[in-house]
């Protein structure tokens, strides 16, 4: 099949793009206010950016009103946030906190989360989740959409600490993924768990010295030389 997304004309029950892009790590981002009021949200539409220094960044489409989501106001008043690891195990936890709540609801409370601090930013961490990013706020690019909830804030931030329990570090020095079991999300209200992992090394086809396999690792000036 094929369909032109501006007709939309793919004749689907459903509509599949959000299923084609799978699957796609959650960003549970916790944040405080103004005030000081804790507030913590998931967005599937997250990534890594770079590792030298590593950056990542989320998408937080507009309310159907048009106004901006609580956690974008928040970081861009405060400059600070943290992303939380969301696991098969914290499902219903992260699914709580995505409800439209009122600017100021606390919503580790309402999902029954625990705070930890932070050490280099003042957001709280979840302290059941697994692995943290403290990061700080970078830039927001804005997305146009031909609706409200169509556009979208697109956050970037430098990640300037991250956690890491150890109880998910292998002998080897890898982080054990599939005994974490990140959640994933896919299209619709589907999501997906990683529990199973493979090692495929890249490909010296081309004569490569070594460099790419650092580089994809995120070693730090493995292309240093060229």
């Amino acid at each position: 099949m094929f369909y032109e997304t501006e007709k939309n004309d793919h004749g689907l029950a459903r509509p599949p793009f959000k299923s084609i892009a799978v699957p796609r790590p959650i960003a549970w981002i916790s944040t405080l206010d103004e005030n000081g009021n804790a507030n913590i949200a998931p967005y599937s539409q997250f990534t890594n950016l770079t590792f030298d220094p590593p950056y990542i960044l989320f998408s937080a489409n507009r309310d159907y009103d048009g106004a901006r989501k609580d956690t974008t106001n928040n970081i861009e008043t405060t400059g600070e946030f943290v992303h939380n690891m969301v696991t098969y195990d914290l499902i219903d936890k992260m699914n709580i906190t995505a409800a439209p709540f009122e600017p100021g609801v606390d919503e580790f409370e309402r999902a029954g989360l625990t705070k930890e601090p932070s050490v280099m930013v003042k957001p709280p961490r979840v302290k059941e989740s697994p692995i943290h990013l403290e990061c700080k706020y970078v830039q927001t690019i804005s997305i146009p959409g031909t609706s409200a909830v169509g556009t979208a804030d697109v956050i970037i931030g430098k990640v300037v600490g991250i956690h890491i329990n150890d109880e998910f570090i292998l002998p080897n020095g890898k982080i054990d993924i599939e005994k974490i079991k990140p959640l994933a999300r896919m299209g619709y209200s589907d999501y997906t768990v990683i529990e199973k992992i493979f090692e495929y090394v890249p490909s010296d086809a081309a004569g490569d010295d070594g460099d790419k396999a650092l580089g994809l690792e995120g070693a730090t000036g493995a292309f240093g030389k060229r």
